[in-house]
């Protein structure tokens, strides 16, 4: 293992390269045109001398100004800012274009530029964290979070920016995902949920995409999620459950007996028959090697959440992410309606950053239960704005029996869809059973579900 420098000797230089941050510099007073590709690649925190980033922001003023960029117009510029001298006068500016390699390999030394800068940034970040570590540290919780979060940033910064494509070149791999799914006649894009009827409607849940699943307490929410998740875990898909509401092992029991059908009170009270004694053997055998992972902190916040996410994610190849549920996650925010919009947000980060499905569960509040229809609608949703913007696919859990226990619907949950990014919306009706928490397929039928319903989604 390298010695680590010794920052206090004379002879230390943090990592930079001076000849690369003149070559990129004097290759912009020879092809000033290369600036439309460097602007997005480099700023100018990322020279490590002072004078050279004087003189690339000067560049920079002039070419957002829509001015000329060349030898004369840069001295100006600098000269205007008293920066001249500084920066080593105009005899320096005019040595940099005769010190330059090859303007055409700008892009090139740029990349050193911005490698060595990224290596500065880590430098620092560790020299803070050291320092931080010999301080009284409050909560080391806290503090992890926080520096892994530093790392994270510095990781994030290697990566390219976004930008306009061609269509011609974005065309190609659309083209060929449609081209696999017609050859292999493939009915899901995304993570099968368990239930045909679902996935039929939604494709699987996407990765990248954000599912929005509500209703008013004791509908089924957890219930439901945990069964999606122990599906997709049987199908040997990596899952991972928070739930900031039941314990690790009231969880457990919940899947033990969704799995195995069994009464969860008699699960609880050890009363069990011989067949269910049996199904629990069964539904333990099944369940035991399922990657899934269950986070039951109860106060835990959404930073926690997403640092946590990341790591399980590169650790365990996480595939789909539940969050149960959204109102009891912590975030900033100065008013409740702030503190859900900032986890709904950063829930839709989450997905699209570590490009898997995350479902998160959400309250409603009591509006529909005052309608003689009491299906929910987006409007019902606690602090909606944010939630349902955020929401890729927003679904809403409902049963008639929940109202009324002589309902001739007893034991039929609909999953009303009220909206749907990349499909349509609906009713998928899924068998209930209230003792085991259990759902169910009605019908394995292939015509599309009852209750389908085309809708325009804003």
């Amino acid at each position: 293992m390298a010695k680590s420098p010794d920052k206090t000797s004379p002879g230390y230089t943090p990592p930079s390269s001076p000849e690369a941050e003149q070559s990129v510099l004097g290759a912009i007073l020879v092809r000033p045109g290369c600036l439309d590709d460097l602007i997005e690649q480099l700023s100018p925190d990322d020279f490590y001398r002072e004078a050279h980033a004087r003189i690339y922001m000067a560049m920079l003023g002039l070419y957002n100004r829509n001015e000329p960029v060349d030898l004369i117009t840069v001295t100006q510029r600098l000269d205007e800012a008293g920066w001249l001298e500084g920066v080593g006068g105009r005899v320096f500016l005019a040595a940099l274009s005769e010190q330059v390699g090859f303007a055409t390999n700008v892009l090139y030394y740029a990349q050193v530029v911005h490698d060595k800068a990224l290596l500065r940034r880590l430098l620092d970040a560790v020299q803070q964290i050291a320092g931080a570590c010999f301080a009284p540290v409050e909560d080391v919780r806290d503090f992890l979070n926080g520096v892994e979060q530093q790392i994270f940033e510095i990781i994030q910064a290697r990566q390219q920016k976004g930008g306009a494509r061609l269509l011609r070149d974005l065309m190609q791999p659309v083209l060929e995902k449609i081209e696999e799914l017609y050859t292999r006649k493939i009915e899901l894009t995304g993570l099968s949920t368990g239930h045909a009827d679902l996935d039929r409607m939604t494709g699987g849940f996407q990765d990248e995409d954000l599912i929005i699943l509500a209703g008013r307490p004791g509908q089924g929410k957890t219930g439901l999620g945990l069964n999606i998740c122990s599906n997709m875990s049987l199908q040997g898909v990596p899952t991972l459950f928070y739930s900031l509401e039941m314990s690790y092992d009231q969880l457990v029991r919940r899947l033990l007996a969704s799995e195995g059908k069994i009464d969860t009170l008699r699960l609880r009270d050890g009363r069990l028959r011989p067949d269910e004694w049996s199904a629990l053997q069964s539904a333990a055998g099944r369940l035991m090697d399922a990657p899934v992972f269950i986070d039951d902190a109860p106060t835990i916040t959404f930073p926690e959440i997403h640092s946590r996410t990341r790591r399980l994610v590169a650790q365990a190849g996480i595939r789909f992410v539940v969050i149960d549920y959204l109102q009891r996650v912590k975030s900033r925010g100065r008013s409740k309606a702030e503190e859900v919009g900032a986890v709904a947000q950063g829930a839709k980060t989450m997905a699209k950053e570590l490009k898997i499905p995350v479902l998160l569960m959400s309250q409603l509040n009591r509006d529909c239960e005052s309608r003689d229809d009491k299906r929910p609608l987006l409007q019902d949703l606690k602090s909606s704005g944010d939630v349902e913007q955020e929401g890729d696919l927003v679904a809403f859990i409902y049963r008639d029996d929940y109202y009324d226990e002589d309902s001739e619907r007893k034991g039929i949950a609909e999953i009303i869809i009220r909206k749907h990014r990349n499909g349509p919306c609906g009713t998928v009706e899924l068998g209930f059973d209230a003792a085991s928490v259990t759902f169910r397929d009605l019908s394995r039928e292939t015509e599309p579900p009852t209750h389908w319903q085309e809708q325009e989604n804003e």
